[in-house]
């Protein structure tokens, strides 16, 4: 096989809110896990180290020399297009399936790829060994005339197709001559012809897409860069539950060798108000709705409004972090983590990320269900929690393990919770309701303007914390969470002083000081999104749109971007593809584009 090269981050994702696959720049299904984003690695090669030989399906050519890659319009229907050094070539085409059908959504555990032949008289070869358990071991095979069947934990999935099974099973090249359809899915029989039915189920699902995109309210100006990550961001959700990942992998670094290696495969709240938010600016009301159900769950299981600052898929709150030792890690830099401790932390935030998206329920009138008092009364117990906590120490959005503070960023929060229960309040017509929750507001905003404020030398700004004197991206936020206008001289000395100590060249730090693993090394992404905000906010728009255009062009060939970016090369680093990164993009393209106006 000549597939056996150093992982990288140019990685393309399929999916259908079920399941996720990600596709290398030679056409190998390096990382896919069932039954959900946060089960068994099932195709593992983009953390095997140099084993890419196992938990990989790779389709080459013999004598394959290049591929070329791109996404189908407005859908997440990858095409790969193979040639040969004699010049054959083939194409191959990758999607999960998902469309309507008897009434609901068909979103099987399952990947589809069609194989195509174009010109000459390629050969082809076949490489499908889906792992179990982390990497421990190869899935036993057994297998029937048109399919195999692998064992792949505590269930089984099947390989349906009309290819000749024993070359794909003995990954022997073989002559292509015909168009060639493999369908692995759930262990069970695949009713009707396998090459009409996968070729109806590849069209039904490019209309699902193309109508979901012909929704969105894009800008004007960067609309394949806002299409491309709405629609990721929409695979970012897991249907079922309604829960929205933080990012589809586990244990890429944040920077070489760093160790920084977490597991993002869950539902973050603050992550996913973030992308709720960003969908909602496009239009994409029905991931907020699911989402909305999602949240009235865990508050619902909560006990007394206390919210995790994660939870899985499913709403489980316990996600112990353990290490996987068959897996040698992205590039080999271990160790990969599977469960993410940072569950257990405090981070007070949340309680404002509750608050924020849900409050859209009790406005908007394009929902299918608006929310009601029931829905204010449960809500309510979330905001006395973030009355309570506003001046608590808590691990911060940054996550950090051995410290606690009362952070700035937290306590706008807690705030921006207790404004918009007000504002609530108020629609319902609860007077007393509507007084009681802003004098807290008011007192919460007094205590951050009195301990988060410094003056050094007749020169002011927000601290990240009331404790400490040192600087991090989030006060950005100020603006955006409505706690300052952008042209309060506050926010101008704030941001004043944090391009001075975190920015590098086109980057945004998170912060710059030691951490629990030393000294940052990259560059978080949506902090230089918030910094091109910020720009914007202050009247520096031809700077903003320059330094906007340079983030994009350190996206990967699929128009996507991991977490963090090396400040110094430009290399993507971080779990992927990550949602806030995409939520990024979407926001300054809302903030920066020329209106439609101008074209019309």
């Amino acid at each position: 096989m000549t597939g056996m090269k150093q992982s990288s981050l140019n990685l393309w994702p399929i999916g259908n809110c079920q399941v996720n696959g990600l596709i290398d720049d030679a056409a190998g299904l390096v990382w896919g896990c069932v039954p959900r984003v946060d089960g068994d690695p099932v195709f593992c090669a983009l953390l095997s180290g140099d084993r890419q030989d196992r938990g990989v399906w790779r389709i080459e050519l013999e004598g394959q020399v290049s591929a070329r890659q791109e996404y189908e319009r407005n859908t997440p229907i990858l095409v790969t297009t193979l040639e040969a050094e004699d010049g054959s070539s083939v194409e191959i085409r990758d999607f999960c399936p998902r469309y309507e059908r008897s009434g609901r959504m068909y979103r099987p555990i399952a990947y589809i790829r069609i194989v195509r032949p174009l010109t000459g008289s390629p050969r082809m070869r076949v490489l499908l060994k889906p792992m179990r358990n982390y990497g421990a071991e190869v899935a036993e095979t057994t297998n029937g005339t048109n399919h195999v069947r692998y064992l792949v934990g505590s269930q089984a999935m099947r390989l349906t197709t009309d290819a000749p099974v024993g070359y794909v099973m003995a990954g022997q090249a073989f002559r292509v001559e015909t168009d060639m359809h493999f369908f692995v899915g759930p262990d069970e029989p695949f009713a009707g012809n396998v090459a009409s039915e996968v070729r109806q189920m590849e069209e039904l699902t490019r209309k699902y897409w193309q109508s979901w995109v012909r929704g969105l309210a894009t800008p004007y100006e960067w609309q394949d860069a806002v299409i491309r990550c709405a629609i990721t961001l929409k695979l970012c959700q897991h249907e079922e539950t309604g829960a929205i990942v933080a990012a589809l992998t586990t244990s890429i670094p944040e920077a070489p060798g760093s160790e920084r290696n977490w597991d993002y495969r869950y539902c973050w709240i603050r992550d996913a108000y973030y992308t709720v938010q960003a969908l909602n600016r496009l239009g994409a009301l029905d991931v907020l709705e699911k989402y909305l159900a999602y949240l009235r769950n865990i508050v619902d299981s909560s006990k007394s409004g206390n919210i995790q600052p994660l939870y899985s898929v499913m709403g489980e709150g316990e996600l112990d972090e353990t290490t996987a030792p068959h897996l040698a890690g992205y590039r080999g830099m271990g160790p990969v983590r599977r469960g993410n401790a940072a569950y257990r932390q405090t981070q007070h935030d949340c309680y404002g990320q509750v608050v924020l998206p849900t409050a859209q329920a009790f406005f908007d009138k394009r929902l299918l269900r608006m929310a009601d008092d029931a829905d204010f009364a449960s809500l309510e117990q979330v905001g006395d929690l973030a009355w309570k906590m506003h001046d608590q120490p808590d691990a911060g959005l940054w996550e950090f393990r051995t410290r606690e503070e009362v952070h700035t960023y937290s306590a706008v929060m807690s705030w921006a919770a207790c404004d918009r229960l007000a504002n609530i309040a108020h629609k319902l017509g609860h007077d007393e309701k509507c007084l009681f929750w802003r004098e807290r507001a008011d007192a919460i905003r007094t205590r951050i303007e009195q301990d988060a404020w410094t003056e050094n030398a007749g020169s002011g700004h927000f601290k990240a914390s009331f404790e400490s004197d040192y600087l991090d991206a989030s006060l950005l936020q100020l603006v955006e969470l409505r706690f300052l206008q952008p042209e309060d001289p506050r926010f101008l000395s704030t941001f004043e002083q944090l391009e001075k100590e975190l920015r590098r060249g086109d980057h945004m730090l998170r912060y710059a000081a030691e951490d629990d693993f030393g000294m940052p090394e990259t560059a978080f992404n949506i902090c230089t999104f918030w910094m091109i905000e910020a720009l914007h906010f202050v009247g520096r728009d031809e700077e903003a749109r320059n330094l906007f255009k340079t983030m994009l062009s350190h996206r990967t060939s699929s128009g996507l971007l991991s977490e963090d970016c090396d400040f110094q090369n430009g290399e993507l680093w971080g779990n992927f593809p990550q949602t806030y990164s995409l939520v990024g993009v979407i926001n300054c393209a809302a903030l920066l584009s020329d209106s439609w106006d101008t074209v019309r």
